[in-house]
């Protein structure tokens, strides 16, 4: 598919999942707007995938996305580089080993892999608008456990990482069920990616892929997928014609999946919304 007169933004843009994103975007012709949170790790990807592509459409934009203020931030640089925004891919995610928390007071696996994508779609819902038709791809994981909703920043349970993870990916689900119903109508769609599973640096530059972790993958790494196959599901939900009017839904392997029990709730989708509203201070645009 020729995307010559497209503009991407992808974050969690320098390694993993979103490099992978980045290069398939790029070779298909499109601009993309790569954000990353290592000036250093960010330009070396974004050289490597120029060279790689001959693609020279490619920008760079830095953001610590623990940082409500920087995504601020990153929402308004993204705006007056791009008015018009056909897709957004909201991939970057992580995880930590203790409970930590941002500078907004969030723990900082929420704050990254949930509220971060969650105010950035919202602050960039005009720009959006304006390249109508235009896609919203987020990425989550598949498990069918639910949020606490009444702890979502682990304030009065012991942390658990994994959990937290998890927890964090389901606000993804949450989050796509109820932006879809606020947006129909609007020519943006917005759905919900499980990318498989496959190798990854997740939490590696935030301490959470130990010796351990390490020696899994060492063993059996080879059995893992590659980014660039994970990456054909994100490409899909970006430029397939067969889910030009979908929206609201989770994807797998390109085709719909069942949701997690608690993310079929509708009023579920409208609490985790709303905890999210007030987390970020969204009226404060």
């Amino acid at each position: 598919m020729d995307l010559t007169e497209k503009t991407a933004l992808v974050t969690g843009a320098n390694s993993g999942l979103g490099k992978a994103v980045v290069r398939a975007l790029a070779a298909r012709g499109a601009r993309v707007l790569m954000v990353a949170r290592d000036p250093q790790r960010g330009e070396e990807a974004l050289e490597e995938l120029k060279g790689a592509t001959g693609n020279d459409r490619l920008e760079l934009l830095i953001a610590d996305l623990k940082s409500q203020a920087q995504v601020r931030r990153l929402a308004q640089e993204v705006s007056e580089k791009a008015p018009a925004l056909d897709f957004l891919v909201n991939n970057a995610g992580t995880a930590f080993p203790q409970r930590c928390l941002s500078e907004d007071g969030i723990e900082c696996t929420l704050a990254v892999n949930h509220l971060a994508p969650f105010l950035l779609t919202n602050l960039l819902l005009d720009q959006l608008k304006a390249a109508a038709p235009a896609r919203i791809i987020n990425v989550g994981t598949r498990i069918n456990e639910s949020m606490e909703l009444g702890d979502l920043n682990w304030e009065g349970r012991s942390f658990k990482m994994m959990r937290a993870y998890v927890e964090s990916k389901l606000g993804m689900l949450h989050i796509t069920r109820q932006l879809a119903k606020q947006i129909k109508g609007t020519g943006v769609t917005v759905n919900c990616v499980f990318p498989g599973v496959f190798k990854s640096n997740l939490g590696g530059t935030d301490g959470a892929q130990g010796l351990f972790w390490k020696s899994v993958s060492l063993l059996v790494g080879w059995a893992l997928a590659q980014p660039e196959q994970a990456a054909e599901r994100v490409m899909y939900l970006i430029e397939s014609p067969e889910v030009a009017e979908i929206s609201g839904e989770y994807f797998g392997d390109c085709r719909i999946i069942s949701l997690p029990t608690q993310a079929r709730d509708p009023a579920a989708n409208a609490r985790v919304w709303e905890i999210s509203e007030r987390l970020v201070n969204l009226d404060e645009v």
